[in-house]
């Protein structure tokens, strides 16, 4: 039976082709834009924000390392927790280069209009993943000096140790938030400067460069830190009953080391990849339905956003008596509404009031009614709304202050059964809220406009308004694992007592709570660029099709037809598939962990009283083996999913494959994220003296919640947001070979499609049975009967 529709099957006969499609206009005079004197002028500008923002990222490099380091003891810890991260890092960075050379070459094999753009695209690739990972590095190699200068800050005896160790923090949050934000805005206004209307299909390299490589980065430090994470709490918290950062405790130098190259590294890469990923889809996008403009304004709202990033990262100041949530929530405020007043002045300066005006689009779109500035000014304010929404949402959901986080706690006096209850009912519950507000955002730029193109360049354009915030976004997730390491130095060295010791417990709180935050906003970012890269997927169809002499039929979208449906089906059972795959990773390496702690223990009795040393290096090493070890089947499933529906079921089949991953993807990430924040914050609750405090039955029940929900917030939900990325990426490069073969009357062509489809489930299923035949705890030579009778682990 053919794999043809028979809509395709009119196509490959030689029938005229289905009537117009709306998305034809699409196709159209992307490469016939050219810049002129003035528009160089533009991206110029744009470029000097860019490196303005670099230059402003290294003052602040230099504030935060003048700043005080503390005792010997506290600099001896932390310079282990640099060591380790950083030998991580290299290490995750050498495997990955083999990767990224492979693609490289695949890139370049596919097919683009010039030789330059296919030149182009492959070489940005590179760029794109080499600025995620000098993000990430920067943002773990800065985050591992600017905790011991924290804990140090926290110890000044003036009066303002709480002001100084929240600035340090917070400003060391703010270099890799002008990072993030500076090499994005300089990439895409390069890309622009030298091809012009080609550079879309260029920076469609960079992007997919960007979200690959901060997929793995996302993935692998999410599975070290929570390896580390929950090995430490089930022996130290739950076992022996010593505290969270206990030095005794072999796994404390990893748990660390996990927070910089999960939180940090992977977090910072993963908002660099949302950056560079929604300016791809809204240039594409933008010269579909604005021409030149739409391919200048998408870089004139982000360098706004550097503007005001640097005004929020300058006035983030604790009052006397004040929250540092309260301080850090009113600088996100205020830079957003800076942000709101200067990209509705840029939209009414720079845009043309009539689609008239317009030049170099279609006449279909000249003759659109409505004012181009004033729907892009709209679309924009959108975006920065839904920002200030998913904020406050976020928070309600998992600050300690809020009753949802208020009611996990509570629930630890009737065990950790009613814990985990609890807490899934809440990331259930916020993910219903949270999706319908991302939803209501993206229908509401999608309703400015009754011309499509417009409208799906108005939902790329609210992207871009949620970008003006980013600069601020990562320095308030940053700021979270720095507080958090802060913390840990402290209670390993002993040397932070008193008012000290309170500052850093406020500070991880509130750190806590701003992760969940950033992690919120993250996946708003990453389902706004996902339905743009949507659009950019019709678009290359489109695209493909008119160079073969056919027209999109919207037939191959209709949702009852049942290949399409198939392919919705397929894009949500991946999204389950890969959170099951990183969960269990976690499973299988923190099961490794334990074991070897618990060997340390049985081992070195001088341990417990301080007599003996724990190997901190063992536990690093097993948590850097078992992480490596575990990115190739994620990463194969992003890139070979769509490859096999799109090659084996057709364009419709993926373009369902896309909308399934990406609903499913919104409510699982945020799912995953919110419970996860929800039992870390009710177990820093019970912590600090409710329902029985520290070593009561309430706080052991909370700490197995935490340990179920490390997982879930920092490795699993996460890690969704760049696969969406990925694979949507991944369906726009691929999309004119598709139509090419499903188009092809030719049996060789046909034979061809089905091969490369069946070879990609082949590939899939090889790499999750490989991965699935590893132990769930440890290795057989590991197992608990040969531990208890004394053998080494």
């Amino acid at each position: 039976m053919s794999l043809l529709t028979p809509v395709q099957h009119s196509w490959a006969q030689g029938a005229a082709p289905p009537s117009s499609s709306p998305r034809t206009d699409l196709a159209q005079g992307h490469g016939a834009i050219q810049l002129a004197g003035g528009d160089y002028a533009v991206v110029g500008v744009v470029m000097v924000i860019a490196l303005a923002a670099l230059a402003f990222g290294y003052v602040l490099i230099k504030e935060v390392l003048s700043a005080g380091q503390g005792t010997s003891k506290m600099q001896d810890i932390a310079r282990g927790v640099q060591e380790g991260a950083s030998a991580y890092l290299n290490r995750q960075f050498r495997t990955l280069a083999i990767f990224a050379v492979a693609v490289f070459l695949v890139l370049f094999a596919l097919p683009a209009e010039t030789i330059g753009e296919r030149i182009g695209r492959s070489i940005f690739f590179l760029f794109g993943a080499a600025f995620s990972a000098a993000i990430g590095y920067l943002g773990m190699w800065l985050s591992t000096r600017a905790n011991v200068r924290v804990a140090a800050a926290a110890r000044e005896e003036t009066g303002q140790g709480r002001e100084k160790a929240m600035r340090v923090a917070f400003r060391t949050g703010g270099v890799v938030g002008m990072m993030t934000v500076g090499l994005g805005l300089f990439g895409a206004s390069l890309v622009v400067l030298v091809y012009a209307g080609g550079a879309p299909r260029v920076l469609e390299g960079f992007g997919f460069g960007a979200a690959l490589l901060a997929m793995f980065m996302r993935v692998g430090g999410g599975i070290f830190t929570k390896a580390a994470d929950v090995g430490a709490d089930l022996v130290g918290k739950v076992e022996q009953n010593i505290p969270e950062d206990d030095p005794r405790n072999a796994a404390t130098i990893a748990d660390n080391v996990g927070d910089n190259v999960g939180d940090c590294a992977g977090m910072a890469a993963d908002l660099f990849e949302s950056y560079a990923v929604t300016l791809v889809a809204s240039l594409i996008l933008g010269t579909a339905a604005f021409g030149l403009h739409g391919l200048l304004f998408p870089l004139i709202v982000p360098a706004i956003g550097v503007i005001t990033a640097v005004i929020g990262v300058y006035i983030t100041k604790a009052r006397s008596g004040e929250s540092a949530l309260t301080a850090i929530n009113r600088s996100f405020y205020i830079s957003a509404g800076i942000s709101a007043v200067l990209c509705a002045i840029a939209a009414m300066l720079y845009l043309p009031s009539t689609f008239a005006e317009l030049t170099g689009v279609d006449e279909t779109i000249r003759g659109t009614e409505g004012s181009p500035a004033l729907i892009a000014l709209v679309a924009v304010i959108i975006g920065i709304l839904l920002a200030v929404v998913i904020l406050k949402l976020t928070g309600y959901f998992t600050a300690t202050e809020h009753r949802p986080v208020q009611d996990v706690g509570k629930s630890a006096l009737t065990g950790a059964a009613t814990v985990i209850l609890t807490g899934l009912s809440v990331g259930f519950e916020s993910a219903v809220y949270t999706a319908l507000v991302i939803a209501a955002a993206v229908l509401g730029a999608f309703l400015l406009s009754g011309s499509l193109a417009v409208a799906l360049f108005a939902v790329a354009l609210a992207g871009c308004g949620l970008l003006t915030t980013v600069g601020v976004i990562v320095a308030m997730d940053t700021f979270g694992p720095v507080s958090d390491n802060a913390q840990g130095i402290a209670e390993m060295s002993g040397d932070v007592e008193g008012d000290g010791a309170q500052i850093l417990t406020e500070l991880d709180a509130v750190g806590n709570t701003t992760k969940a935050i950033t992690k919120g906003i993250a996946i708003a970012t990453a389902v706004l660029a996902a339905t743009a890269l949507f659009g950019s997927y019709t678009d290359a169809i489109s695209a493909a099709l008119a160079d073969l002499g056919g027209k999109l039929s919207t037939e191959e979208f209709f949702v009852y037809a049942p290949n399409v449906l198939v392919g919705v089906i397929i894009g949500a059972s991946v999204v389950f598939l890969f959170s099951g795959l990183a969960i269990n990773a976690v499973s299988r390496a923190a099961g490794a962990v334990v074991y070897e702690v618990r060997r340390q223990f049985r081992d070195k009795p001088g341990i417990m009283d301080g007599s003996e040393r724990p190997e901190y290096g063992r536990v690093v090493d097993i948590c850097t083996r078992d992480s490596l070890r575990e990115l190739a089947t994620p990463g194969l499933l992003a890139v070979l999913a769509p490859i096999a529906v799109g090659f084996g079921l057709g364009v419709g089949a993926l373009a369902g494959y896309l909308g399934g991953a990406i609903a499913v993807g919104t409510l699982m990430a945020i799912f995953l994220a919110n419970s996860g924040g929800a039992w870390d914050n009710s177990k820093k609750l019970v912590e600090d003296g409710y329902h029985g405090g520290k070593g009561s039955e309430a706080h052991a029940a909370t700490v197995i919640g935490d340990t179920v929900g490390d997982p879930f917030k920092d490795t699993a939900g996460p890690a969704i947001n760049p696969l969406l990325k990925v694979m949507n990426l991944v369906s726009v490069l691929i999309a004119p070979a598709v139509v090419y073969f499903v188009v092809s009357d030719s049996a060789v062509h046909q034979t061809t499609r089905v091969v490369i489809a069946v070879v990609s489930v082949a590939v899939i299923v090889a790499a999750v049975v490989i991965s699935k035949r590893r132990s769930t705890a440890i290795a057989e030579s590991e197992s608990p009967d040969k531990a208890v009778n004394g053998a080494p682990s």
